[in-house]
C-alpha cells in the first residue's frame, strides 16, 4: 500500500519533526515489528506489545538472543555485500525500527555513496525512519510505506525508481519478514517479482525462523504468535532453500543466522540460542 505520506529524502541534513497525519497506529493490537522493539529493548511500543512479547518469550526462552544474532547477521551480509560484491544499492523490505546498526550505516562506511531505499508499513517505522535514517551527502536514503505482499506498490514507487539505476545490481534484504506470511508459494511468488526487473548479479538476502534446532521451543513460539493476532511459520532448511529459486546461492549457504560468516561474538552462541535460517543467493 502507498499513499500521499510515502517520502524520501538524502544527503546528510537532519530531517525536520514530521508525523503523518490521520494515521490510526492501532496500538491496542500487537505488531511485530514493535514486538521485536520491545524485546531487543527498545521503548517505541504499546502495552498490547509487551505483552505479547511476554507471553512470546515464555516459549522462546532465546528469543532475544536470536533477534540480535539475526540483527549482527544484518550487518555482516550488508558489509559483505558491499565490501567484497561491490553491491552499491539495497532496497530493505520489512525494515523494522531503527535500531544500531542500520543498513545503510554499514553499507556507507564502506562506500559512502550507497543507496538504500527502505520499506515497511507500520505508521511507527516511518515517523521514526523519517527522523533517523539519513544518508550520507554522497549517497542517499529513502522511505517507503508500503506492504511485502503488494510488490508492484515497491516497484512502481517513485521512491524505487528514483533511489535505484537498473543497469546496477541491487540487493533485496528480506530479514526476518517472510515467516509472517506462511505460505510458500505466497512468499515465492513475491520474491519472484522483486527479483525479475533487477540486473544480472543482484542479490536476495533473506533471514527466517527455523525449528531445526529447537523444534519445541520454536513450535511453541509459532503458536504464541499465532495467539496474538501474529501469523507465523517456523521452516526446515530445504524449505528456505526453496525460496531462492532460480537463484544461485552463495557460500555459505542457508545457514543459521551466527554461523554465516560469523564473528567473534556470534560464534559464542550455541545453535540452541538461534532460531533464524539465513543467506544471500545472486541472480544469474
Amino acid at each position: 500500500m502507498t499513499d500521499q505520506h510515502d517520502v524520501s529524502w538524502g544527503g546528510s541534513a537532519a530531517a525536520p519533526g514530521w508525523t503523518p497525519p490521520n494515521v490510526e497506529l492501532k496500538t491496542d493490537i500487537p505488531h511485530s515489528a514493535r514486538v521485536y522493539d520491545y524485546i531487543l529493548g527498545g521503548k517505541d511500543n504499546f502495552p498490547a506489545d509487551r505483552a505479547a512479547a511476554t507471553g512470546i518469550v515464555k516459549s522462546l526462552p532465546n528469543l532475544p538472543s536470536s533477534m540480535r544474532a539475526n540483527r549482527q547477521f544484518l550487518a555482516r551480509m550488508a558489509h559483505v555485500l558491499a565490501a567484497d560484491y561491490g553491491i552499491r544499492q539495497f532496497l530493505d523490505i520489512g525494515t523494522g525500527l531503527p535500531t544500531t546498526p542500520n543498513l545503510h550505516e554499514v553499507v556507507q562506511k564502506v562506500a559512502p555513496e550507497s543507496r538504500v531505499l527502505y520499506v515497511d508499513n507500520d505508521p511507527i517505522v516511518l515517523v521514526h525512519a523519517r527522523a533517523l535514517l539519513t544518508s550520507t551527502p554522497e549517497g542517499r536514503t529513502a522511505y517507503l510505506d508500503a506492504d511485502f505482499a503488494e510488490p508492484q506498490n515497491v516497484l512502481t514507487s517513485a521512491q524505487f525508481t528514483s533511489t535505484f539505476d537498473l543497469s546496477q545490481p541491487v540487493a533485496v534484504s528480506l530479514l526476518a519478514i517472510v515467516q509472517f506470511f506462511p505460505d510458500d508459494d505466497v512468499v515465492r511468488g513475491v520474491i519472484d517479482q522483486l527479483m525479475a526487473p533487477l540486473p544480472a548479479g543482484s542479490i536476495l538476502a533473506l533471514s527466517t525462523v527455523t525449528g531445526d534446532y529447537s523444534p519445541e521451543e520454536v513450535e511453541a513460539g509459532v503458536a504464541a504468535y499465532r495467539s496474538n493476532g501474529i501469523p507465523n511459520i517456523a521452516r526446515d532448511r530445504k524449505a528456505v532453500e526453496g525460496l531462492f529459486r532460480g537463484l544461485e546461492i552463495l557460500d555459505p549457504g542457508v545457514v543459521l543466522v551466527h554461523r554465516w560468516h560469523p564473528d567473534t561474538e556470534s560464534a559464542a552462541l550455541a545453535d540452541t540460542q538461534v532460531y533464524m535460517y539465513g543467506a544471500i543467493a545472486r541472480k544469474p
